[in-house]
């Protein structure tokens, strides 16, 4: 149970104690809890147990604009490359500057992207001995 509504129960079952004891019992300053009650008073009990909404500023990246990039990381045949390429995209197909690490951030957020890639064979490998390898070392096609 919150301290707000114990607060409130702690008053109704004794309205002779003192708001200063109330507090302490709470562990919450006296000054914070004249502010929970004169809330309670002019707002009401739905109000009071109400918890504000902290944090979470609105996108910089319009809907359309987040359909578009949710369609060209899908894209087999045309994805994005990294994300100063989502940049530089975001910006010819829409004309949206939007800077580098809150693309990255949100791409991160919303797509779960990794934008990595594998090293490179080198052009030199022999794949023969790769396969004598394998079949030293225990390894099997199934592997």
């Amino acid at each position: 149970m919150s301290r707000r509504v114990m607060s409130l129960i702690m008053l109704k079952n004794n309205p002779n104690k003192r708001q200063a004891d109330i507090a302490s019992e709470l562990c919450v300053g006296h000054s914070t809890l004249k502010r929970w009650y004169k809330k309670y008073r002019e707002q009401g009990f739905d109000k009071f147990v109400e918890r504000p909404k902290i944090g979470g500023s609105k996108s910089n990246i319009p809907a359309h604009v987040h359909l578009a990039l949710e369609e060209k990381l899908r894209s087999a045949t045309d994805p994005l490359l990294g994300y100063w390429q989502a940049v530089e995209w975001v910006r010819d197909e829409f004309g949206l500057e939007v800077k580098y690490h809150t693309l990255r951030q949100y791409l991160i957020t919303n797509f779960r992207t990794k934008m990595k890639s594998p090293r490179k064979s080198h052009y030199q490998k022999d794949e023969q001995a790769i396969e004598a390898f394998k079949k030293t070392a225990g390894y099997t096609q199934a592997d």
